[in-house]
């Protein structure tokens, strides 16, 4: 890939209801191994639900701005210049929040597992990427869960 002014790649605005919402740079082509973005967090808004991923492992460097950072059980106040990293398969899930009255602008580093698993703990979800599925922590079952264990596999016959 020869070099591209950041200026060059469009800004894709997207957003879910009130909560949240933002733009994005894309800055790695898509299907990349990792995915590069700067984003930008306008005021009031939140980045992500809050999450963590089990296979992927994810990196924050803040350029402009500053925001709240939940961390696990913690609340932080993130500025331009801090970094953070958020390792696969920690069970501490974190979001943005732009409290303030300017756009918060940060650049995101992150692996792209297709058979990653992503944890959500304020909505008790689980993400299975490759199967495109999202399940409630409630629908956990045993592993023998329907299946006829208290019956013999036999007879059975050869087609």
């Amino acid at each position: 890939m020869r070099p591209v002014p950041v200026e060059a790649i469009a800004w894709e605005t997207w957003s879910e209801g009130e909560r949240y919402g933002g733009r994005v740079r894309r800055l790695a082509p898509r299907g990349a191994n990792v995915g590069v973005h700067i984003e930008e967090l306008p005021p009031g808004r939140q980045s992500c639900p809050f999450h963590y991923h089990l296979h992927e492992e994810e990196h924050l460097l803040a350029l402009s701005g500053e925001a709240l950072l939940r961390l696990g059980g913690e609340v932080l106040r993130i500025r331009a210049g801090d970094y953070v990293c958020f390792p696969a398969g920690e069970p501490q899930g974190h979001c943005l929040v732009n409290d303030g009255t300017a756009p918060f602008q940060f650049l995101m580093i992150g692996e792209n597992k297709p058979h990653d698993v992503c944890l959500y703990p304020d909505s008790s979800k689980i993400n299975v990427r490759l199967a495109r599925l999202n399940f409630r922590v409630a629908d956990a079952r045993d592993y023998y869960d329907g299946e006829r264990s208290g019956e013999s596999p036999l007879p059975l016959k050869e087609t």
